[in-house]
C-alpha cells in the first residue's frame, strides 16, 4: 500500500509538468505509513473523512486508483465528476465520504458519521483525518468536545508534518505544548506515535480501535511524520529555507517504504522478489489509470451544472 501510494504520487510529480492537471495538488509523499497500516484495520463499512492533502488516505481506504486519476484530470468518469479535483475526493463504495480544502472543515462531518453509528448501535467507526493546522480551528474544540460528552465512536487521525504552509508549529502554537494532550485535556482518550514506525504505528492504531470498540468513545491519535515536498504542488521548495535541511534530510532517511522493503526482504522467504513483483503490479495499475485519464473525452459544458447543489439561474 505505501508503494503504490508513493508511485502513484511520483507519477503525478512527473506528469504534472504537461499542464494536462490542472487542479492544486498536495502531495503525502513521506507521509505514507500511518494511512497504510490503518487500512488493515478498517473494512468499508467504516466511514472515512479527509483534508486537502487527501491522495493517501483515499488510496488506503479502498478508493478507486482509475476515478482519482481521472478527477485529478478533470475528466467526468472522476471519483467527484471531475469537479473537484484533488482535494475534494470521495468514493462512497469505499467508505471514503469525502476530503475537503477547508482546514478543519472535514472534522465535523466525520463525527456526524461516528454518532450515525452510535445512534444506530452499529460495531462499525468513523475516522477522521486531519493535520497540525486544524488544530488551531475552533471547529476541532467544539467536535472533540461534543464527541467526549456524547461518546461518539470516532478515531481521530493527527497527522504532524510540523508545518501549516511555511509556517512551523513554533510560530503558531505555544512552546512544548503537545497535540495529544492537548486532545486528553478536553477528555478525549489519546496518544502519540512515531508516523515513521511501522511497528508503533500498528500497535497504535490496535490499541485505539479496540478502545474504541470496547467503550464505545472517542480516541485521538498524533502522529509525527514530514512532507518532502512543497506545501502545494509537485516540486521541492527547499529555495524558500523556511524548513532547516539537515532536519528535512533526517526525516527522509528515515523513509518508512525502505524500512519496510528491507524488513520483508530479510524476513520472508524470495521476500526481494515478491517485492519486486508487488511493485510491477502496482506500475501497470497506475500506468492504465493515467493512460484511461488521459484518453477519455473532456467534460462538456452541459455537464457543468449536473449534479450541483445549486441551480443555475
Amino acid at each position: 500500500m505505501m508503494h503504490l501510494i508513493r508511485a502513484t504520487e511520483e507519477r503525478i510529480v512527473a506528469e504534472y509538468p504537461k499542464q494536462e492537471i490542472r487542479c492544486p495538488t498536495h502531495l503525502s509523499i513521506g507521509q505514507e505509513a500511518v494511512p497504510s497500516v490503518l487500512s488493515l484495520f478498517l473494512d468499508k463499512k467504516d466511514l472515512c473523512v479527509s483534508t486537502h492533502r487527501a491522495h493517501a488516505h483515499y488510496i488506503a481506504k479502498g478508493g478507486s486508483l482509475n476515478d482519482f486519476v481521472a478527477e485529478l484530470y478533470g475528466k467526468s468518469f472522476g471519483c467527484s465528476k471531475g469537479k473537484g479535483g484533488s482535494m475534494h475526493l470521495i468514493d462512497t463504495k469505499a467508505g471514503f465520504m469525502g476530503s475537503s480544502a477547508i482546514v478543519g472543515n472535514s472534522i465535523p462531518v466525520g463525527l456526524g458519521l461516528g454518532y450515525k453509528f452510535k445512534n444506530k448501535k452499529t460495531k462499525n467507526i468513523s475516522i477522521v483525518f486531519l493535520g497540525d493546522g486544524a488544530t488551531e480551528e475552533g471547529v476541532f474544540y467544539e467536535s472533540l468536545n461534543f464527541a467526549a460528552v456524547k461518546s461518539i465512536p470516532t478515531l481521530f487521525v493527527c497527522e504532524n508534518n510540523q508545518y501549516s504552509v511555511y509556517s512551523s508549529l513554533k510560530v503558531r502554537q505555544p512552546d512544548r505544548r503537545k497535540i495529544y494532550k492537548l486532545a486528553q485535556s478536553i477528555g478525549v482518550k489519546s496518544s502519540y506515535c512515531d508516523g515513521n514506525n511501522i511497528d508503533q504505528i500498528y500497535k497504535s492504531f490496535d490499541n485505539a480501535i479496540k478502545y474504541i470498540k470496547k467503550f464505545k468513545k472517542p480516541y485521538f491519535l498524533e502522529f509525527s511524520n514530514y512532507r518532502w515536498r512543497e506545501h502545494c504542488g509537485p516540486n521541492y521548495d527547499d529555495d524558500l529555507n523556511y524548513r532547516n535541511k539537515k532536519i528535512t534530510n533526517t526525516m527522509i532517511s528515515k523513509d518508512p517504504l525502505i524500512k519496510m522493503k528491507n524488513f520483508l526482504s530479510k524476513k520472508i522467504n524470495g521476500g526481494m522478489l515478491k517485492i519486486q513483483r508487488i511493485e510491477k503490479n502496482n506500475y501497470v495499475s497506475i500506468d492504465n489509470a493515467f493512460t484511461k485519464a488521459r484518453r477519455s473525452e473532456k467534460n462538456i459544458k452541459s455537464q457543468a451544472y449536473k449534479n450541483e447543489y445549486y441551480k443555475q439561474i
